[in-house]
């Protein structure tokens, strides 16, 4: 007896649909357009989950520079007085001290310099 693919195609293109639901044009209503666009948005998230990681570091890179920098030193003396200092705070970490808790950045920095003279 032949077989048709009827039950499964249908829900596939249910499923497919659901998906793409909400997107503009033919894209959320056509089925090859939908199936182009959502493999196109799948890659574009597995590309942007690792972008997200490089720009937090960068927006963190900045903001530790512009806070040391007001405490009279570099971000590349101050990362190498971290180092020197033994002292092991992310970039994440010390970006929030430098926004919100600029009294313990502060000693921060006080005993960078403190590492770095001697």
């Amino acid at each position: 007896m032949r077989t048709i693919k009827g039950a499964a195609r249908n829900k596939a293109k249910r499923r497919l649909f659901r998906k793409v639901k909400g997107y503009r044009g033919g894209r959320g209503t056509l089925l090859r357009s939908a199936k182009e666009t959502l493999l196109r948005a799948g890659a574009y998230a597995f590309r942007d989950r690792r972008a997200r990681k490089r720009e937090f570091r960068k927006l963190w890179i900045i903001r530790i520079n512009a806070a040391v920098r007001m405490r009279g030193l570099r971000y590349s003396e101050f990362i190498h007085g971290l180092d020197k200092a033994n002292i092991q705070l992310d970039r994440k970490i010390l970006a929030d001290m430098a926004v919100n808790d600029p009294v313990a950045f502060d000693q921060l920095v006080e005993r960078v310099k403190e590492v770095l003279a001697a």
